[in-house]
């Protein structure tokens, strides 16, 4: 059963998605070199907390921080800890998950810390631009497959996999609801699209094979191959002729997006 969002949700959705949207905007401000993932972590809780709001991944099913913070190889789901360093030349994927008013809002992007080297600016470029892909496909008679279709096209064309295990998500006043939205598919395949649907897009995208593994901590996935891995994520809606893209940056995001001046 996949919700139709009312008036209500949708407008509870834009409040959400914009303060999830402007806590990943600060990560992008302060995130540099010499900084742990714990630092990380803190900084988007007290954010957070001043917006009155909650982070979503504290205590979900056991997950112990607020925030996950995936480092070059790591796929998804990184734990914040202190003993992680962030050095030159390192990518890292931080996924923020605000709830507000009972609405969650879920956003993430790949920082490059320092200067990227030619396979993490490859591999982070590539799934932004599958993120792109796949938000284009968006819109009311649209199918699920299309979006999976155009991002699994893309990325194999320049070298990446796409990883399977891991899938985009309905959602609203739950985190994680229907629709399974996967990043690989068949054009006019899956559910159609109907305007007022809520879910997320999340590419993950590997410099290598798509394979990945899970570790000892039951959490952290990295790619199988030991290959770097990146992910952007929106939350979006659904509409007549494309969608509302909820979780929008009203500007770029320092240290992600403008590469230009990062390899300067």
């Amino acid at each position: 059963m996949i919700n139709i969002a009312s008036p209500r949700d949708i407008q509870g959705m834009r409040v959400v998605g914009r303060m999830a949207a402007e806590t990943l905007l600060l990560v992008g401000e302060k995130i540099a070199a010499g900084m742990t993932t714990e630092d990380l972590d803190r900084l988007v809780v007290e954010d957070t907390k001043r917006r009155g709001a909650k982070c979503a991944p504290l205590n979900y099913h056991g997950f112990p921080k607020s925030v996950c913070t995936s480092i070059n190889n790591v796929v998804c789901h990184g734990i914040p800890t202190p003993k992680a360093v962030l050095a030159d030349g390192d990518i890292v994927n931080v996924d923020v998950t605000t709830i507000f008013d009972g609405y969650f809002g879920d956003t993430s992007a790949t920082f490059y810390i320092g200067r990227p080297s030619p396979d993490a600016l490859r591999v982070t470029e590539v799934a932004r631009k599958c993120l792109e892909l796949g938000l284009a496909e968006v819109r009311e008679g649209a199918r699920l497959g299309d979006i999976g279709a155009a991002i699994q096209e893309y990325a194999e064309a320049n070298g990446c996999g796409v990883v399977r295990d891991f899938v985009g998500h309905g959602i609203g006043k739950k985190f994680h609801d229907e629709p399974k939205v996967s990043h690989v598919g068949r054009r006019g395949t899956g559910a159609r699209l109907r305007a007022g649907m809520l879910f997320t897009i999340e590419p993950m995208i590997n410099a290598g094979d798509w394979r990945i593994e899970v570790l000892d901590d039951e959490w952290t996935a990295v790619t199988k191959d030991g290959s770097l891995s990146a992910q952007f994520e929106h939350t979006l809606l659904v509409t007549k002729d494309g969608c509302e893209v909820l979780t929008a940056r009203e500007q770029p995001l320092r240290n992600s997006e403008g590469i230009a001046s990062l390899l300067g």
